[in-house]
């Protein structure tokens, strides 16, 4: 099977290009019958181009990727009747790497893009559960109602109208990797998991609720590369997880707008919309990564979510990256965008600035900060980024000089790029951002 590319070397031409008629081609290979394909790659000698094999065959992956639900209910032959592809020119290691890395991203799309009750809170858990079997990633599954109200309030009222069906109530999944020696530098993420997004009280309507089965794409992301670190197992490196598996149901005993809610870091939350829930759910988890932070090793902290619509309308199908001055300073969103385009995972960089903290402030001395405005993000200006100042605040991190200390949080919106071809109900989940921060991080 010959794949042209066409133009390779104009101004906009990137690796995708040769992503694009990757997918093409091991298609028309798996429709012709081929179980093993090997792939042979040709492209100029251009920086742009420097890791097109592996794109290629992280593409090609990507293509043949069939969801759970269908591998489960027909047999894995049936509908990925692929077992090998082949590159040729790549080295044990190269090949080991890229194994490692689209394990993660399987993962992550396994997890992501599943129906809302294959993967409810607790079963998305026991998922997680499987997936680290055997491996140096720690898992720890709290599902304790009051011990959850306890430690996450926040995340506890978006879940509240869920604890009337038990198989609906939710799950904090930690993940943790830490090397044999010693540790040089720390990564810290929460993961956003609505396995179901009804809006809550302010509901979804005109078909807005199709689709929200994947508002756990973040965290499928979070899970996903944890699973490539379990496989690569990085020297010097530990990295912890915090993922927080929720359904926003609506019911009798829904959390609404105006309630005020004191979060994990002491911070008393007016919440301006129910459908604005998964900064509630990121911030109690950032505020307990973030007290690990404090006796961490050179830590940086991410978020990484489907949150707004506003990313998809400001950037499109990329991942949208809002960082703070400290990683800022240390380049952290500018190495995983650079990176990113060479490994065909692409991101658009965002400034968190003074207008951002001015939006969400209190009102009144009733509260704290204010968690949304009652408009749609996609009509809000900066609708993407404020979310993060309202991140910085609820989950502590203004506190105790924590940002004048130097901790880098960087937030990863990906309600762009979580898809392919951005549609939510149907497309294949994209796991991004694994592949960007592998090739950060673990390369």
């Amino acid at each position: 099977i010959l794949a042209p590319t066409g133009p390779l070397l104009r101004d906009f031409d990137d690796v995708r290009c040769i992503a694009d008629v990757a997918k093409i081609a091991i298609l028309q290979a798996k429709a012709a019958g081929a179980v093993r394909p090997l792939l042979w790659l040709q492209t100029p000698a251009d920086p742009r181009y420097s890791e097109a094999l592996a794109v290629a065959y992280l593409a090609a992956a990507q293509a043949l990727w069939q969801p759970l639900e269908g591998r489960e209910a027909r047999g894995e032959l049936q509908v990925e009747p692929v077992s090998e592809i082949g590159l040729l020119g790549l080295s044990a290691e190269q090949a080991h790497f890229l194994a490692a890395t689209e394990a993660g991203r399987r993962l992550a799309r396994d997890l992501c893009g599943t129906e809302p009750e294959r993967m409810a809170p607790l079963r998305f858990a026991d998922y997680c559960v499987d997936a680290f079997a055997g491996t140096d990633v720690k898992v720890k599954v709290e599902t304790n109602t009051e011990q959850l109200l306890a430690d996450y309030p926040l995340l506890m009222a978006v879940a509240r109208s869920s604890l009337a069906v038990p198989r609906h109530r939710p799950a904090v999944i930690r993940l943790e990797y830490t090397p044999s020696g010693p540790i040089s530098k720390t990564l810290l993420f929460a993961g956003k998991g609505l396995v179901y997004d009804t809006g809550g009280a302010d509901l979804k309507i005109n078909g807005g609720m199709a689709g929200m089965s994947r508002d756990k794409g973040g965290a499928a992301a979070v899970a996903g590369f944890m699973k490539t670190v379990a496989m690569l197992k990085p020297a010097g490196l530990k990295v912890v997880a915090e993922i927080g598996a929720v359904r926003n149901s609506i019911g009798s005993d829904a959390f609404v707008a105006d309630e005020i809610i004191t979060s994990h870091a002491g911070v008393r939350v007016r919440i301006g919309n129910t459908d604005a829930e998964g900064r509630l759910v990121l911030a109690d988890l950032m505020s307990h990564l973030r007290q690990q932070a404090k006796d961490a090793v050179n830590p940086t902290l991410f978020s990484i979510a489907t949150l707004t619509g506003h990313a998809a309308r400001a950037v499109g199908p990329y991942t949208a990256l809002v960082e703070n001055g400290a990683a800022r300073k240390a380049g952290v969103s500018a190495k995983i965008a650079e990176l990113g385009d060479i490994w065909g995972d692409p991101s658009e960089l965002s400034s968190s600035r003074r207008e951002d903290f001015a939006f969400i402030k209190a009102r009144s001395c009733a509260d704290d900060v204010l968690s949304c405005n009652n408009a749609p993000s996609s009509v809000t200006a900066r609708g993407h980024q404020f979310p993060m100042a309202f991140l910085v605040v609820a989950a502590g991190l203004d506190q105790n000089s924590a940002l004048s200390d130097g901790l880098a949080y960087v937030h990863i919106d990906i309600a762009g790029s979580g898809v392919d071809g951005g549609d939510w109900q149907h497309g294949k989940p994209s796991a991004a951002p694994v592949t960007s921060l592998t090739a950060t991080y673990l390369r």
